[in-house]
């Protein structure tokens, strides 16, 4: 008898059972086909030295974390698309360039979502508002070199993503 860790038999079991509740949770079959399909290629890719409990639980917990990606990437390319609508024709990018903008959007939204959330804070008010360190410590009622290692780490990690390419 296959283990409830073997990717086959959670696909062969839960397939079915994964692209229904998907379906009911995202509104659609297209893109609760996709979803099932990445839950298990993330099953694939990690390695179970125990037998799961329960793997329904298991696979709608990954199917959930997958969903919140998802609908950030819809609202991040709503906002590209939109930006981009705004801009004068003669100074849209091509459509290479567009998808390259993109990409790199999607990346640093990847990177300020795995920082802590005064970090996150720290670097958004330096970034867009144009805080400097004293305005943020200020702000986030933190010491100066508190303020400074915030916007420190958070510019390491987005520096990092010229690295990991």
């Amino acid at each position: 008898m296959a283990s409830h860790t073997d990717p086959r038999s959670l696909f062969t079991n839960h397939h079915a059972w994964l692209q229904s509740w998907l379906v009911r949770k995202m509104g659609n079959s297209f893109d609760a086909a996709d979803l099932a399909q990445d839950v298990f290629m993330r099953v694939l890719t990690r390695q179970h030295t125990q037998p799961l409990g329960e793997p329904r639980a298991y696979l709608s917990t990954i199917a959930k974390n997958l969903m919140v990606d998802h609908w950030r990437r819809r609202a991040l390319e709503k906002a590209w698309l939109e930006t981009l609508a705004a801009m004068p024709e003669a100074e849209t990018p091509a459509p290479e360039q567009r998808l390259m903008f993109l990409e790199t959007l999607m990346e640093i939204d990847r990177v300020l979502d795995a920082l802590k959330p005064p970090v996150r804070k720290a670097f958004l008010l330096a970034q867009l508002d144009g805080y400097t360190c004293p305005q943020i410590a200020k702000e986030l009622q933190v010491s100066l070199a508190t303020a400074e290692r915030y916007i420190s780490r958070a510019l390491k990690q987005c520096y990092s993503l010229r690295f990991e390419s």
